[in-house]
């Protein structure tokens, strides 16, 4: 049960990422059967060169540490299973893929019988998981003089500049662009055979100061008009959380979310200081995002479907 203590935002929105199924009375293995319309335009996305009118290859899920294998229609999944002190069998749909977690006594019978029932659930989301980690792999920033990365909504070119004559620490985004390309440069003060992590951390510096910033700004804004008082600002770089707020007046922000422009970023600062007012997310609560931003839920849908460069 979460903490009534605390609530976050998730980083790919407010659906639980697991699922836990009560045990119920022993089911009988399902036979297979012919794959769904809803499985066959997955296995289609999955495998787009396939020949119209073939046969589909049934798409392949496995997980790094898979010990048990299911076919489910127009899909096999490899899984990682696990047995614990729990009631219920639970899906956990991550990165990494299939994770289903059963008490001691419930027999695998019962286990892939269940797995089946959650199979359009689960197909579905590992299908959003693979496609979500082909985007991010897709916007992998390659650190070197011209790398490029989102600022504010806007795409910042990194230029190398040893001569290190700069008024900020490190580095200077420049207020006019001089290529002509509309793109500013953020000029480091690095040598230009730097090594790629250097070049990565000096960037990642930069833009976490500016984050504090503006996010200190916003918060600033906002909660005078929330009527709520704020008492620490931190930075996070949590892997799926945007944000997060204690009911002690504590914030957590993370500090990737200084790519998005500056209405998303108002809204995540909204959303995390109207939970000092409501500690869930009921209609009150939205209620209350709503008052000082308005279109909070096409906001929210952007925040979830516009790509971030990937750091690692």
């Amino acid at each position: 049960m979460r903490s009534p203590l605390q609530f976050t935002l998730d980083l790919f929105g407010s659906e639980p990422l697991g699922q836990a199924v009560e045990k119920s009375a022993p089911l009988k293995p399902l036979p297979e059967l012919r794959a769904p319309r809803e499985f066959r335009d997955l296995a289609e996305r999955h495998a787009p060169d396939a020949p119209t009118g073939l046969a589909l290859t049934p798409t392949r899920f496995q997980h790094p540490r898979a010990n048990r294998e299911i076919r489910l229609p127009g899909a096999s999944v490899a899984f990682e299973f696990k047995r614990g002190k729990r009631r219920t069998i639970g899906f956990v749909v991550g990165a990494d893929g299939l994770v289903v977690s059963a008490p001691k006594w419930v027999p695998l019978g019962e286990v892939d019988a269940a797995v089946r029932e959650k199979g359009l659930w689960i197909v579905r989301k590992l299908g959003e998981a693979r496609e979500r980690h082909s985007q991010l792999e897709s916007n992998r920033i390659v650190w070197c003089d011209g790398a490029e990365f989102p600022f504010l909504g806007d795409t910042v070119v990194l230029r190398l500049d040893p001569t290190h004559g700069f008024k900020s620490v490190g580095a200077e985004l420049k207020a006019e662009p001089e290529d002509g390309s509309g793109r500013r440069h953020l000029n480091l003060g690095l040598a230009h055979n730097a090594a790629p992590e250097q070049i990565r951390d000096a960037a990642q510096a930069w833009l976490m100061r500016q984050a504090k910033r503006v996010f200190t700004e916003r918060m600033h804004h906002y909660a005078p008009l929330l009527g709520v008082t704020w008492r620490k600002l931190s930075l996070s770089s949590a892997g799926t959380r945007w944000g997060s707020a204690s009911i002690d007046g504590s914030v957590r922000l993370n500090w990737r979310l200084i790519h998005f422009r500056m209405p998303i970023i108002d809204y995540v600062v909204a959303h995390e200081l109207s939970h000092l007012r409501v500690m869930d997310h009921s209609p009150r609560f939205w209620d209350t995002v709503r008052t000082v931003v308005p279109d909070y839920a096409e906001l929210r849908g952007q925040l979830k479907a516009v790509p971030i460069p990937k750091w690692d």
